[in-house]
């Protein structure tokens, strides 16, 4: 409020005589969901937007990224193809179709999944609005020490839903569409295929988010490196059970999944002792209780 509209006399005065500004109150329960409540609708806009164009272009969005790995000639298969010099070329059956057998299967899934990639689009806004929201809550030396975590977690995302995308869902899509029981024609349905590819992305997104979780307990002293090692082995057989969860039941998607869990796993290790580094160096220094 500008001061020619404040009061000056509801102002206290100092030792002088002089009106002291007044200090800013401590916001309510109410004005705190008030204000999760802007940050939660300007979130659900930027989804609405993002969402509204894939559906748009609906037609490409199902034909090049959902059911991109059901076609033969899906980048992906062609590079591996080309890296093992054609000793692991896979592609699904040609002539597999995807099929909706339910009135109004398509319109539902249509609007349903171009919200799931409206999401995927307006990740950095989103999290930027979650994190305005955190941030003020935060001392001076976590904020400090979590500056970047707006630009790392959105790159890890979606280095995630690539990883997924590209990698996981090929050798997914070829290990199920290929296999057969009796000679039954495999004919998926929509709900099934949108499913699977679901499962071969958004949780592997989640998952390369492990770092940026570490940094931030360990910035606080809940996570050390020297757990970490010590649970290292602990840690491979949960990695091998949740990429048995997250894949079909064969061994080469479980590897694929497993081996960068690990990889982020052993990161996580090196990112927890600098921010342990960094957490015990400040213990020493007094802690500002009103740098907010």
């Amino acid at each position: 409020m500008p001061l020619d509209q404040m009061n000056v006399d509801d102002w206290e005065m100092d030792e002088h005589g002089r009106p002291l500004p007044p200090v800013e109150k401590e916001m309510s329960f109410i004005d705190h969901l008030e204000e999760l409540r802007w940050h939660v609708v300007r979130s659900l806009v930027a989804i609405l937007i993002g969402g509204i164009g894939l559906f748009i272009f609906r037609d490409w969005y199902f034909e090049r990224i959902l059911f991109g790995p059901m076609q033969a000639d899906f980048i992906s298969y062609e590079y591996i193809c080309k890296w093992t010099g054609g000793s692991l070329c896979l592609a699904p059956p040609e002539s597999i179709t995807v099929q909706a057998i339910g009135m109004g299967e398509q319109f539902i899934t249509s609007v349903k999944m171009a919200f799931v990639g409206g999401f995927v689009i307006a990740f950095p806004y989103v999290f930027y609005e979650f994190w305005s929201f955190i941030r003020p809550g935060l001392y001076a030396k976590e904020q400090q020490a979590t500056r970047w975590v707006i630009l790392i977690s959105s790159l890890l995302f979606f280095i995630g839903i690539s990883f997924g995308f590209l990698v996981v869902a090929p050798f997914g899509t070829y290990f199920l569409t290929n296999f057969t029981v009796g000679g039954a024609e495999n004919i998926p349905t929509m709900d099934s295929v949108i499913g699977y590819m679901t499962m071969f992305t958004l949780p592997a997104a989640l998952i390369f988010e492990l770092p940026i979780v570490v940094h931030f307990l360990a910035s606080f002293g809940l996570v050390t490196a020297e757990a970490m090692r010590k649970y290292r082995k602990h840690s491979l057989i949960g990695i091998l059970i949740l990429a048995s969860v997250m894949t079909p039941p064969d061994v080469v998607t479980q590897v694929l999944i497993a081996v960068p869990l690990y990889s982020l796993y052993e990161i996580s290790i090196f990112v927890a002792k600098r921010a342990q580094r960094k957490y015990e160096a400040d213990l020493d220094a007094p802690l500002d209780s009103t740098a907010r």
